[in-house]
């Protein structure tokens, strides 16, 4: 414990005039929770943890092993901006998870990218991320009833009809507020669709921030009478949620990054090169991780510049890992850009699986093929021999079932559980009759 990092904390407290500490954690599935404690037990939730029952969260623990107890990262505490009045001003721990017998828990998403991590740092690299968040703006329905009804008409980049801009304003001050960075924010393609920018970060903390962009979006549309949605795919005909993970590796001694080579037509470095031709090895397992929900496959369809087929390149929004260009005298901008995440993934999994696969193709040297810069929605990509991702999520899971890289990022514990979860999740959907299937067939057979 550093002594002085938690004097400031509680010092902080004092002079905020704080009253509530909520102690925050994840479940396998991404779904943030939360443990709310007076101010003043704090310094004994540092020295001593916070218990609680794992085996009422999704896939922690059974009943008979159920006890854990909560260790605040003290780097993570901050005010909670839209929460603040006499009486109810409220600051917020991440916390990881512990077992009774003092040791990180293997269930803990939070401590499975933590030790992929360490992996990195023993190879000499840091792991850096840059996301770009996509959401939806709704209004409500009758009776408050959440419903795919978009706020705007606006698309693209547009000013007069975007209604949100004093929105998106207000999001962005709360979010660096709460401490996190934001390169952009703009209208994205779709009626009532946006999109927010993070600044690079190192992994872990890149993470935490994903995991409270979700969050403080979600409270601030709130106060707008707005519900922001981060659904990959709330309605037909339209473009989806992605959620864009821009990445590289930089020297964990010089801090030189390690993706950039001059002499490369794409400036890439050999092990660059390598990263890229891993997360292509890997990508159709990592699916189940990076897209887990039935309904993120009704994004990743043609025509809606999400990407389907395994290739790469640097002007094709088609690609499923995007090259951007390298800034003028600015080697650390080099980058890759992996497009089939969505924001309905758990962070620390889809970070920690992607690493393990950029890592893995530089370990065995994998080969990277030829870039495709041809729109493949209008190509034959048959004819390049390039193979799709999968179109289901149980097509992403049996892919999962088949990749020791993948299932060893997550460790057999998240592994077991999530793939138990979402099978279920599969064979529920499979048994379910749709209004689509009524409509189209009842009045024929």
């Amino acid at each position: 414990m550093n002594e002085d990092r938690k004097a400031e904390v509680l010092r902080q407290v004092v002079e905020k005039q704080v009253e509530f500490i909520n102690l925050q954690f994840i479940d396998i599935l991404g779904i943030v929770k939360n443990v709310t404690i007076p101010a003043r037990e704090l310094e004994d939730a540092i020295k001593y943890g916070i218990w609680f029952d794992g085996s009422s969260i999704e896939g922690f623990a059974r009943v008979a092993e159920s006890d854990m107890y909560l260790v605040p990262d003290l780097s993570t505490f901050r005010q909670i901006p839209w929460d603040q009045g006499p009486g109810v001003s409220l600051a917020r721990i991440i916390c990881s998870v512990y077992t009774p017998d003092g040791r990180p828990f293997a269930g803990d998403p939070r401590y499975v990218l933590a030790k992929m991590l360490d992996q990195a740092a023993e190879m000499g690299y840091v792991y850096q991320v840059g996301p770009e968040l996509e959401f939806f703006l709704f209004k409500y329905g009758p009776n408050k009833r959440i419903a795919p009804i978009p706020h705007d008409e606006a698309s693209y980049f547009d000013l007069s009809s975007d209604q949100a801009t004093h929105v998106r304003r207000q999001m962005v001050k709360a979010l660096q507020e709460f401490g996190i960075d934001v390169e952009a924010s703009h209208h994205e393609v779709a009626n009532g669709q946006h999109e927010i920018d993070l600044r690079y970060s190192e992994a872990l903390q890149a993470a935490d921030n994903m995991v409270n962009c979700r969050v403080v979006l979600k409270a601030i549309a709130q106060l707008n009478d707005l519900y922001a949605s981060f659904m990959p795919k709330p309605m037909a005909g339209i473009n989806g949620n992605g959620m864009h993970i821009h990445q590289n590796l930089t020297d964990i001694t010089t801090g030189r990054n390690i993706f950039y080579d001059p002499q490369d037509p794409y400036d890439l470095s050999k092990q660059a090169r390598q990263f890229i031709a891993g997360l292509l090895a890997h990508s159709r397992a990592m699916c189940a991780i990076l897209a887990p929900l039935v309904n993120s496959y009704k994004r990743l369809v043609p025509g809606f510049e999400a990407p389907i087929y395994l290739s790469w390149g640097r002007t094709n929004r088609s690609a499923l890992v995007r090259v951007p260009r390298t800034s003028a005298g600015l080697p650390q901008t080099a980058r890759v850009e992996l497009r089939c995440p969505d924001p309905s993934c758990n962070p620390y999994l889809a970070l920690a699986v992607m690493l393990a696969a950029g890592l893995d193709g530089m370990k065995r040297q994998l080969p990277l093929g030829e870039a495709v810069e041809e729109d493949l929605f209008h190509v034959d990509p048959r004819a390049l021999g390039l193979v799709t991702l999968p179109t289901s999520l149980g097509a992403a899971l049996e892919a999962l079932q088949e990749d020791e890289v993948v299932q060893n990022a997550l460790g057999p514990h998240i592994y077991e559980r999530f793939l138990d979860a979402k099978v279920q999740e599969w064979n529920n959907y499979r048994q379910h009759v749709s209004q689509w299937e009524i409509d189209q067939y009842l009045p024929i057979f």
